[in-house]
Formats: structure tokens, sequence, C-alpha cells
């Protein structure tokens, strides 16, 4: 008798294997990395404290440990491109969003906060501005066993979320401006390696949406947000950067053009996007039907004139990589700077003069609550972990 053919796998049986595959792939890369971490003094660099490799020698590798040693993150195991922002990291994240807070609050900016999800057909609406996101969408098939009946979409950017309500809620000119903002995290699904704070699939972002009546009012504040977001890089974190206007094909989807802060990396040679402020124009408008009566010309209709602008947590990965150097981190001094403490092991009565001397010392100095117990004190700011070889683990030092 012949042998019967072998039956075609089910497609679940066929997804079990893709996902066996790509578990041993992953098991099989992270094991790699860690046979590729270099040694010094017969220990692996993650089980060192100090940092163990130069800034100058290998940046990508001096960046990781930076960011993963003075604990401002910490890689999540579950799912590859996403990132845990340990309490350092939303430290520096909460000054940033104050300030920034404060400053469109000033503007007439109300805050406000939508749903993380968009339908299909809202997306439908804005082929031009989905296609720049296609390849990043998030999609959500399924709810419990059961298959969705339409998928819905998770927000790359607002835009489809928010102007439908926009459409709703603007009557009148006299409805304008409508200025919102919203601080929320989004979801691009990242093809590419992803770094922490710098290319992630979630990051947190502030996300503002405005309509006004004219062209002119929309450059105006466009130009004014773009100056709020130097201000975010050069007063608060002591980062220089350049001012200019995106072209044609580097501009954001579905705009009218778009202005950009950019910085700059030495220790790469390398120009990196810092935020963006968008002038829509009237594009998103028509979409969405946003219109309001002429107030020049009683009984007919003109479509409104839209912003967008966004600052991510990329914010703090620019800043770490200016200033950090081959001891570690160097926080800005418009950032909270750390208090010091001392922790030698020595004798009971030398310990107890040592903290009467650091007592009086540090009567003195002017120093902020407790963050870190690890880091120094200098004109520059704060340094978190000591450097490699470094036997004075949770001691700092005060410079004059």
């Amino acid at each position: 008798m012949s042998e019967e053919p072998p039956k075609e796998q089910s497609k679940s049986a066929l997804k079990k294997a893709e996902k066996a595959a790509k578990m041993a792939a992953d098991k099989a890369a992270k094991a790699a990395k860690q046979a590729a971490l270099p040694v010094v003094g017969g220990k692996k660099a993650e089980e060192i404290m100090g940092i163990t490799v130069s800034k100058a020698d290998n940046f990508p590798a001096w960046y990781q440990e930076v960011v993963l040693k003075s604990e401002m993150v910490e890689y999540y195991q579950e799912i590859s491109g996403f990132f845990v922002l340990r309490p350092l990291s939303m430290h520096i994240w909460s000054t940033i969003r104050k300030w920034f807070q404060q400053h469109i609050e000033e503007m007439g900016v109300e805050e406000t906060s939508f749903p993380i999800f968009l339908s299909a057909k809202s997306l439908e609406k804005e082929k031009d501005h989905v296609e720049g996101f296609a390849p990043e969408l998030a999609w959500v098939t399924k709810a419990g066993d059961k298959d969705l009946e339409v998928p819905v979409a998770i927000r790359p950017t607002s835009e489809a979320v928010m102007y439908p309500y926009y459409s709703k809620w603007i009557r009148s000119h006299r409805d304008l401006p409508l200025r919102l903002n919203q601080w929320n995290s989004v979801v691009r699904w990242e093809a590419k390696q992803t770094t922490p704070f710098l290319r992630t699939r979630e990051f947190l972002w502030q996300e503002g949406h405005t309509a006004h009546l004219t062209e002119e009012l929309a450059g105006e504040e466009a130009l004014q947000i773009l100056e709020l977001y130097a201000g975010v890089y050069e007063q608060l974190l002591a980062v220089p950067v350049v001012r200019g206007r995106k072209t044609e094909n580097e501009k954001f989807a579905g705009g009218y053009y778009t202005t950009t802060v950019e910085g700059y990396i030495p220790s790469n040679g390398r120009g990196i996007q810092g935020a963006t402020s968008h002038c829509l124009g009237q594009n998103f408008s028509k979409m969405f039907d946003i219109t309001v009566e002429d107030p020049a010309n009683k009984g007919s209709h003109i479509h409104v004139w839209q912003n967008s602008w966004g600052l991510s947590t990329r914010v703090i990965g620019v800043m770490v990589m200016v200033h950090g150097d081959d001891k570690g981190l160097v926080l800005p001094l418009a950032l909270p700077r750390f208090k010091p403490f001392s922790s030698p092991s020595v004798s009971t009565r030398t310990l107890h003069l040592r903290q009467r001397r650091s007592t009086r010392i540090l009567s003195r100095i002017s120093v902020p609550p407790l963050r870190r117990p690890a880091c120094e004190l200098m004109p520059t700011g704060g340094r978190v972990t000591p450097s490699a070889g470094s036997s004075t683990i949770g001691s700092s030092r005060v410079f004059p």
C-alpha cells in the first residue's frame, strides 16, 4: 500500500511553529549579545557598576551602559522594542513637562485627553497622512477569543482621533482659536533597531492640536511653539539647537510645512531631530469638514487653519548623548541636582567623626532632597554612576 501524503499543517500549528522559532532566535540573539559584552577584571560589563566603555571608542555601547547603569531605563523583556522608564527618567520628564505646560497655558492652550484607539474609517479620511505611518501602525483584531468585526488601530498620533470633534465643536469664528494639548503615549511599531529614548515602539510625548482663522495666525503660533521647544533644550537642558524648516520630502505627512529644532551629537558627528511644530494648513480641515462662517463675507464658509506640534522623551536621550562622559550621566544645572552622602567602611568612632564633619560642611551647602545615592556635584551639574573600578560605591565628591 502506498503511504498517504502528509496532511497540510493547520494555521494554528504554523503560528505556534513561527512563535517557537522567533523565541529561539530571540534567545540566541540575547546569548550572543551577552557573550559579546566586554570583560573587565574578570567580570562582564553589566556586572560592573561603573562605565566600562569609552564614549569616544564605542559611542552606541557607551550610551546603552549610561542609560542602564544610571537607572534611567530597563529593557522590557516580554516584548522587544519597549523600555521601562525608571524614576530618574520620569523625574526629568516631569520637570520638562511642568516647564512646558506653564508656558503653553500662558498662551491659552487647554489640556485634554482622547482615547488611544482609532477606527479604520477615520484613517480612510486621511490617506496621505496615514501612508506615512502605515508601516508602523499596530492593530487590535481580537477581544478575548473573538475577532473584532472592525479592527482598531493604536494611535501613532491623534489627528484622526481628535479632528472629528473639532468639526463638531467649532461652529463659529468666535470658537477660534481652539488650542488643545494632551500628554500621552503613542505606539509606532518600529521595524528598525530600537534604542532607549531615541527610537522605541512606545514613547511618552505631548501633542498639541490647534485651529485658527487665518494662515498668518497659524504660522505665528507654529513659530511660537518652536521657540518653546528650543527653550526646553537650551534653557532647561543646556543643549544648543538649530531652528529650521523641513524639506517637502521630510515634512509631516499630510501637512502644509514643518518647522523643527535639530540638535548635534559631537561624538558621532550626526544631527538629530529634537522636536517639530507643523502647520497643517487647511488639509485636515478639508478632510474632516472643519469650517466657520467667513467674518468678512457673511453667508460663506471657510476651512480653518490648523497646527500640530509634539515633543517626546527623545529629548532625554539627546541630553544624555550631549552631556554624558566616561564617568556616566551628567545632568545640567537647571535640573534638580542630587544630595550627596557618604558610607565609608571604617570604625564606628571614625564614622561618627566624619559624619559630624560632613554635617558641618553640608549645612553650608544648599542642596535639594536626595534623589540618587551615587553622584558628584559639579559646576556642570550632577553625575550619576561611578567610574569603572571605583571602590567608593555610594560615595560622592563635592567640589567648590
